[in-house]
Order: structure tokens, then C-alpha cells, then sequence
């Protein structure tokens, strides 16, 4: 009985093998979650401006020499247009300048689409703050240099006994007198004024997409069952994730059943394709699905960041899976109306109908049936 006991331990060089591969598997997960984070800086955020010409290329040339290739302006030709813009979400900002020098410059900036960049528009908004102060200073620098002078020659010319040239009278000198104005078009809702609760959304929506998938995967026999199951799923993770968010949370701001249309279509979209690749592969499509939306698509979604802050092209690449598409979709629809969201709409469809196309057609299942067995994912 000993050497029966002995035979199924399992060997120490397995032990060993299995606890140094799980430490490496940790260590690519932080990597995956932590990477994102770690390259994260800005690069080419587009901002407006409008303005005079002086003036614009100006400013232009003081952010080129201290932003670092942080921000590309792009010229607008009026305020509103530069609004629009951002609306649209063709830009994060704006930089509005006036016809003379004293007129009051704007900053427009859009919290909603990205804290971190409104930040940067607030830096930008403190350095014309201190170009303007500066322009200023020297000008009234300028005129108490040319009142000392005429007052010196007045002096000279009255010890000389000469009449003295005075300049005429034009009243009390007054110093000008310019504060740059930050004017917030898409701050964040009072019931979330931080954003937390509509940035922080986005992973659970992709472990219940995957964990929707695995379960379905496992759990359900039948191709089409499957299907259906996965379509009440998405449409109920939709109206109940719509209702804790929008609802309770405050979080989302679009109209209710837009949002849990939204939702619904991204947990689809994650959770049909686990379940296709389960089709298509067996249970290793499971862990590839898993795998690629929890530690690829998902730090790649730049839902904490904008996508301008992830090295390229990862920032594009991530709003091509689900997880990017969604969070973009779900940002759009609460503060931003005027966008265009065709894009999300449609990819996030057609990695739903992907999904569910393989897992119709179920050609893992049917190669095994092939073999002689009938599996139970086909078994009607």
C-alpha cells in the first residue's frame, strides 16, 4: 500500500515546474494590466485653436518649445467651430485667442472625454495665463521707461530755462487687466463628478462577458441552446448592469434603454466570442477567448486613458476589440450626443455575429462527431 501511496505523489520536479510556471503566469498578468500604464504618456492630442494669425502662430511656437509633442493644434476658424469639433470628438479642447491683445483668451476643455487632458488644458490655460502677464508687464515696463524720459527732458528743459515739452494729458494710466477663462463644455455628471463610475465599468463588463461565455461554454449542450442562452444573457446583463449604473450610480447619462443597448451588445460581443471559439477549438478556445479579452483587449481599451496616451498603434488597436469599443460607445453616448458612434456600434456587432456564427456552426463539435462520438454541444 506504501508503494501504491508513493507512486501517485506527484514528482518534485513537477511540483517545482508547475510553482516556477504559475510565478511567470503572475508575472505576464501584471505585465499585461501594468504596461498600458507604464508607457502611458501624451502624444499628439488634438486641441483647436482660433485666432488671430500673429497671435495663433505665436502660441503655437511657445507650446511646440514646452509641450514636447504632447499637443497638435489644429487651426479652426471660429469658436464655433472649434466647439464643434470638440462635441464630435475631433478634438479635447481649444484654445480661443481675441482680434487684440487685451481681449480675453478662452480655453475650452472637455473633462468628459479625458481628465488626464483637461489637466493638460488647464497647464496650457496657466502658461497663456503667464505669456499674457508677461506681454503686460512689459508693456507697462515700456511706458514707465518713456514717461521717465519725457519727465527727464521736461526737467532739463525747464532748469534751462526753456518751456517744457509735456506731453498732452490722457488721463490716469491704467494697467490692463487680462484673465484667460476656462470654459468646461462636457464636465462629468454631479451624481459622478470624478467619472470613477463610468471608467471603472468597463472591466466588469468584460469579466461578465467572459465569465457569461465560459459558463455557457460549459454548462450548455446544444449549439442552438447555447445561442439563446447567450442572447438573454447579454439582453438581462444589459438591463440589470443599466439599471446599477444609470440608475443607482449615476454613471451613465444617455437614455436608458440606448445605455442597456449599449451594454447588452458589449457583453455579447465578449461572451459570443469565448463561446465561438469554443466551437471552433474546444475547451482550449475557452482559455484563448478568456486570455484575449481580460489581458489584451481590456488594458488596451484605453477606458482609464485616451487612446492618444498608449504607445502606437496599440491605442487603435484596442478600439477594434470590444472592450475599447464599448467604453468609447458608453463615453459618446452619456456626454457627448453630437459624436459619431456608427463605428462602435457596428464593430461591436460584428464581433457578436462572428461569435455566434461560429458557434452555429460548431466546427469543433462536429469534427469529434465525425470521429463517432456525438458530442453534447451538438446534441440537439
Amino acid at each position: 500500500m506504501s508503494t501504491a501511496s508513493a507512486s501517485s505523489r506527484t514528482p518534485w520536479v513537477r511540483a517545482i515546474a508547475l510553482g516556477i510556471g504559475l510565478s511567470l503566469i503572475v508575472g505576464g498578468i501584471l505585465l499585461a494590466f501594468a504596461w498600458p500604464s507604464l508607457t502611458a504618456s501624451a502624444k499628439d492630442l488634438p486641441v483647436g485653436i482660433v485666432g488671430p494669425e500673429a497671435s495663433v502662430t505665436q502660441v503655437e511656437k511657445a507650446i511646440d518649445e514646452k509641450a514636447d509633442g504632447a499637443v497638435e493644434l489644429i487651426r479652426y476658424d471660429d469658436r464655433e467651430a472649434a466647439v464643434a469639433a470638440i462635441g464630435q470628438r475631433e478634438a479635447y479642447g481649444a484654445i480661443v485667442l481675441g482680434d487684440a491683445p487685451t481681449d480675453t483668451p478662452e480655453v475650452l476643455k472637455a473633462t468628459a472625454a479625458s481628465t488626464q487632458v483637461a489637466g493638460v488644458l488647464d497647464g496650457l490655460a496657466a502658461q497663456l495665463q503667464k505669456q499674457i502677464d508677461t506681454q503686460i508687464r512689459a508693456q507697462v515696463e515700456q511706458g514707465v521707461q518713456q514717461l521717465q524720459t519725457t519727465m527727464g527732458e521736461a526737467l532739463k528743459a525747464a532748469m534751462a530755462g526753456q518751456a517744457p515739452q509735456l506731453p498732452p494729458s490722457q488721463g490716469a494710466f491704467e494697467i490692463p487687466t487680462v484673465t484667460v477663462v476656462v470654459t468646461d463644455l462636457a464636465p462629468y455628471a454631479d451624481a459622478d463628478p470624478q467619472g470613477i463610475g463610468l471608467t471603472v465599468s468597463v472591466f466588469p463588463l468584460v469579466i461578465g462577458g467572459v465569465l457569461g461565455g465560459v459558463l455557457l461554454s460549459l454548462t450548455v449542450t446544444g449549439a442552438w441552446r447555447r445561442i439563446v442562452g447567450l442572447l438573454v444573457y447579454s439582453a438581462s446583463a444589459g438591463l440589470v448592469l443599466t439599471g446599477i449604473l444609470q440608475s443607482w450610480i449615476g454613471a451613465l447619462q444617455a437614455d436608458f434603454w440606448t445605455d442597456a443597448a449599449a451594454i447588452a451588445l458589449t457583453i455579447g460581443a465578449i461572451a459570443s466570442t469565448v463561446v465561438g471559439l469554443s466551437s471552433l477549438l474546444g475547451k482550449a478556445g475557452i482559455a484563448v477567448g478568456a486570455v484575449t479579452m481580460i489581458l489584451f483587449a481590456n488594458p488596451l481599451s484605453a477606458a482609464n486613458v485616451p487612446v492618444e496616451f498608449l504607445l502606437a498603434p496599440w491605442g487603435t488597436i484596442g478600439q477594434w476589440m470590444p472592450p475599447g469599443a464599448g467604453a468609447t460607445l458608453l463615453r459618446d453616448l452619456s456626454y457627448f450626443p453630437d459624436a459619431d458612434v456608427s463605428f462602435p456600434w457596428l464593430l461591436l456587432g460584428c464581433w457578436m455575429l462572428a461569435g455566434l456564427l461560429l458557434a452555429a456552426l460548431d466546427p469543433a463539435g462536429r469534427r469529434v462527431a465525425q470521429g463517432g462520438a456525438v458530442p453534447a454541444s451538438v446534441a440537439a
